[in-house]
């Protein structure tokens, strides 16, 4: 009897679920699992596939007659910002990002715990305890960062010692191909400042300066609240039944 090497991934289904996204919808996902020696290699592999990581599981939707999450990526040498992305630029002058190895920290979870209680109240997340938060930093068996965000102080650029608050937090991929927002979250009382898109035009920056490709967002899902915003960073790829197909407006 033949058997599969012990890298040799293995896929599994769930159970339907409620969908978070869209309405009277129920989901159902395929899953296999990221560790070992080949884990980094068949985290691009899959994420070329649409699939997306959370710890050490990678996984996309296998929905029976719904094909709404749509996974995009960023063109990143092509991005050009809008003219309201510019003004978000022009108003956050003062937020600085540090990318940082994924060590969890006691300000990462109280941001986190107080995004999560007024963002996604009712999620699936809501329950995270600081253990849980910790795994979702910390267990992860390809390459990633944390990316930090903070208002400037004064002497920030200068010692590095004067640093501001925390803004927003990226839990960040590195792939062969571009970077990954695995999950990102922000101080939730400053709606103006628009913290998600400073982190997202942030990221695509830094792709660039790292001479890579793309920046991978995850789903996309039209018609939905959550996931919208996503559309508005083009040109981007989206992954259709025929392939990765290029959307530029």
């Amino acid at each position: 009897m033949s058997q599969l090497p012990r890298d040799t991934p293995q896929f599994y289904l769930t159970s339907p679920t409620p969908c978070p996204y869209l309405a009277g919808q129920t989901e159902r996902k395929v899953f296999t699992h990221l560790v070992g020696r080949r884990a980094r290699d068949l985290n691009d592999v899959l994420t070329h596939g649409g699939f997306r990581r959370s710890q050490t599981i990678a996984y996309r939707p296998a929905c029976e007659g719904c094909r709404a999450c749509i996974s995009v990526r960023v063109c990143v040498k092509d991005f050009r910002p809008s003219a309201s992305m510019k003004r978000v630029m022009k108003a956050n002058a003062d937020i600085v990002g540090e990318m940082k190895v994924n060590k969890p920290t006691s300000e990462h979870y109280s941001l986190f715990r107080g995004y999560l209680d007024a963002r996604h109240g009712e999620g699936g997340m809501a329950d995270m305890t600081v253990l849980d938060f910790a795994m979702m930093v910390e267990d992860s068996h390809v390459e990633t960062s944390v990316v930090e965000y903070r208002q400037r102080r004064i002497d920030t650029a200068i010692t590095g010692k004067s640093k501001g608050p925390l803004m927003g937090v990226s839990l960040t991929d590195i792939l062969s191909d571009g970077l990954s927002m695995v999950y990102s979250f922000f101080e939730p009382d400053l709606v103006d400042r628009s913290l998600g898109t400073v982190m997202i035009l942030d990221h695509i920056a830094r792709a660039k300066s790292l001479g890579l490709p793309y920046l991978y967002l995850g789903y996309w899902v039209e018609g939905s609240q959550k996931m919208d915003y996503k559309g508005r960073f083009k040109p981007q790829e989206r992954l259709m039944p025929e392939g990765w197909t290029r959307v530029e407006r």
